[in-house]
């Protein structure tokens, strides 16, 4: 378990999809130190309940392209806890049939659309009435700094899908606004989570060409998202929303970067 670093979220419960690895695993363990809740919704339950375990949570097994899944999540995290407060809608996929548009064929393309994008309507779907019967809330939806820049190696539906997490999170951000529910995308750079390191970093040649574009010359840890995470719930983050949150080492802002 993490260390406790403040109380800023005590009393609040947190759902986190994608929440037994990666960025989502890091949020869980931040947001548990920091005295939230944590619903682990995974599809993965072996590690999904090692994760909930961890944190002292609970594990809801869900497949967040099936809206029943996707509502159950919720009522569960409400019956048991008593709120939804935070959601963070994070889980998502990037495949290697997913390419150029040339090459990417339309399983792949509804494939990563549903998975990311679409699940991502779902949750914010069923989780904003549960804020709106307490009259606040944060939902942090994960983009990538790829829905604000172009990739010469594409993956064609993985920056799509993106671009659309990006666009419905500053639409959503606005219509809700008055109504204390808070929404914003955050947009991470490279991360050094297992799915990067199996993409771009297994091979040391290829990993080097990717970080030459980062101003910061390395790839975020996990633990550092988190901490991005953690704000944007917190009431700290009390005036952000509708808010394209980069947090990509320099990435997006960069023309040249030296060698």
């Amino acid at each position: 378990m993490t260390e406790i670093i403040s109380n800023r979220l005590s009393g609040r419960v947190a759902v986190i999809t994608g929440g037994a690895s990666g960025i989502g695993l890091a949020t869980a363990r931040r947001f548990a130190a920091e005295g939230a809740r944590v619903v682990i919704a995974d599809i993965d339950p072996t590690s999904g309940q090692e994760a909930a375990a961890e944190v002292g949570g609970m594990f809801v097994k869900v497949d967040v392209t099936n809206e029943d899944d996707v509502k159950n999540m919720y009522a569960t995290a409400k019956e048991t806890y008593g709120s939804v407060d935070i959601a963070f809608n994070n889980a998502g996929i990037s495949p290697p049939d997913d390419a150029s548009i040339l090459d990417t064929g339309i399983d792949a393309w509804r494939r990563v659309q549903e998975v990311n994008l679409t699940s991502i309507y779902y949750c914010c779907k069923h989780a904003i009435p549960y804020m709106q019967e307490r009259g606040k809330g944060s939902i942090i939806n994960t983009a990538s700094f790829v829905a604000v820049m172009g990739a010469a190696t594409s993956q064609i539906s993985y920056s799509a899908s993106k671009g659309g997490v990006l666009a419905m999170s500053r639409e959503l951000g606005v219509e809700f606004a008055r109504q204390g529910i808070r929404i914003n995308a955050l947009c991470p750079g490279p991360v050094n989570t297992p799915l990067l390191k199996e993409l771009f970093a297994k091979d040391p040649e290829q990993a080097q060409r990717r970080l030459v574009h980062v101003p910061l010359g390395r790839f975020a840890e996990p633990e550092e998202l988190a901490a991005s995470v953690a704000f944007l719930a917190s009431d700290d983050a009390s005036f952000i929303t509708a808010s394209t949150f980069l947090v990509d080492g320099g990435i997006s802002g960069a023309y040249v970067t030296p060698m």
